[in-house]
């Protein structure tokens, strides 16, 4: 068992089954999966784009990606349906929480003047969305073999109800947000 699901287990679960008053413990919040994706508007022109992107996610994921592809065309941008102009990739189980576990405690820390996270990233279904503008501050990219910086999404998808369940839940395993709690 991985050391994050082993604290929220044997910590988180308690605490948040007294804050919110669950009165059974499959009420309790939890992540459910996490979802890396990098949008490749520069793969109409440039199609190695693609193969370099997807080896960076591969190597930050420890998965391989799919490719995305465009649902509708649009002119002024020469995109025609069907095209790849993306790659995403699920995480579950093990890895999402070592992935989770990483990203807290490695690679968050690594951001220049890092102050935390913001609050206000939360949708209403208490899934939160953190959006990189280097894909480099990963340990496992080697700088000197990347041909491109390039943005990357991360929406940590949990079972919560509400956005304040949510931000308890990854509050408590440990995700760095800027300012006080609020709870």
């Amino acid at each position: 068992m991985t050391r994050l699901k082993e604290k929220y287990l044997k910590e988180v679960v308690p605490q948040l089954k007294e804050k919110f008053s669950y009165r059974n413990i499959m009420q309790v919040p939890r992540v459910e999966k996490i979802v890396l994706s990098i949008g490749l508007g520069e793969a109409i022109q440039n199609p190695k784009a693609l193969e370099a992107a997807e080896k960076d996610l591969t190597t930050i994921a420890g998965q391989k990606p799919v490719v995305t592809k465009a649902k509708k065309s649009i002119a002024s941008f020469k995109l025609r349906t069907g095209m790849p102009i993306g790659m995403m990739v699920t995480l579950r189980g093990v890895r999402m929480y070592d992935f989770l576990d990483k990203l807290i405690n490695i690679t968050l820390p690594r951001f220049r003047d890092f102050q935390g996270v913001l609050r206000t990233s939360f949708d209403s279904d208490g899934n939160y969305n953190l959006g990189m503008r280097e894909q480099i501050v990963f340990p496992e990219i080697e700088y000197d073999k990347v041909d491109k910086i390039r943005g990357l999404q991360v929406t940590i998808v949990t079972t919560a109800k509400t956005s304040e369940e949510s931000m308890s839940l990854l509050e408590l395993l440990g995700m760095p947000f800027k300012g006080k709690s609020n709870g």
